[in-house]
């Protein structure tokens, strides 16, 4: 049975080790709420594109892994606090959290960004623009000259264009498509698309190389034999950016 357990209750627990020839368990922080990505399904499990990838990284790395969900705006302290040994949500690699935490290889491609509002003419130069804090694209909208509206989670981002509280929202492109497209016309796809980030990678402290190691390798052969390519066609639709 697959363990899902709250940073809270990890942060005893013994962290990632291996200068004794042997894996210790390690323990794979995400939000649980950013799908396709990441989220809970109706059992209170972890699922989604990244539970699939990570397992499979765990296995080919050898590893034994569980799954911890933590609040994306403290998700890099309680890395680096070791309450758990990888981040591995939706997380674009970029240079200002390098500064913090180390990055394996991207193992999702530079993505697309994208406003999603009301309509199509919404003003997303000079309005309010919700977005999820600590993310690219919370930073972009700050320096876009609109006025940046920012929320703890990606849902109440949404809710606040649905509530007139902002004009639209700016996040990941491959996660406002099924809301736009569930939304039954009430929502829609506003202004060009920006693309940012250098693609999505496994967070990890910058101490943990030999780790960081393991799961380059892992990621690598999953780009290989084009089993990744398939997970991401799976979870993002067949026009989905690939390796």
């Amino acid at each position: 049975m697959k363990l899902i357990l709250t940073a809270t209750l990890l942060a005893a627990t013994a962290t990632a080790a291996f200068a004794d020839g042997h894996a210790k368990t390690i323990r794979m922080g995400t939000e649980g709420a950013y799908a396709p990505y990441n989220f809970l399904n109706d059992a209170g499990e972890v699922d989604g594109f990244e539970r699939e990838v990570g397992d499979e990284l765990c296995a080919r790395a050898e590893l034994t892994c569980e799954w911890v969900t933590n609040e994306w705006d403290s998700i890099i302290p309680n890395l680096t606090s070791g309450n758990y040994d990888t981040i591995i949500a939706g997380m674009s690699i970029t240079d200002e959290r390098e500064e913090v935490i180390d990055f394996t290889q991207n193992y999702f491609p530079p993505a697309a960004s994208a406003y999603a509002a009301m309509s199509a003419d919404a003003d997303l130069t000079g309005g309010v623009i919700a977005a999820q804090t600590a993310t690219i694209q919370a930073g972009y909208v700050a320096e876009s000259g609109a006025t940046l509206l920012e929320f703890a989670t990606y849902d109440e981002t949404v809710a606040a264009v649905r509530n007139g509280e902002a004009d639209a929202v700016f996040a990941d492109k491959d996660a406002l498509a099924p809301t736009v497209e569930e939304s039954g016309g009430e929502l829609t796809f506003a202004g060009d698309d920006v693309p940012l980030g250098g693609g999505i990678g496994l967070g990890l402290r910058e101490s943990d190389t030999e780790l960081k190691e393991q799961f380059n390798a892992a990621i690598t052969s999953m780009k290989e034999d084009g089993s990744l390519n398939e997970l991401i066609l799976k979870w993002f639709g067949e026009d989905a950016k690939t390796f």
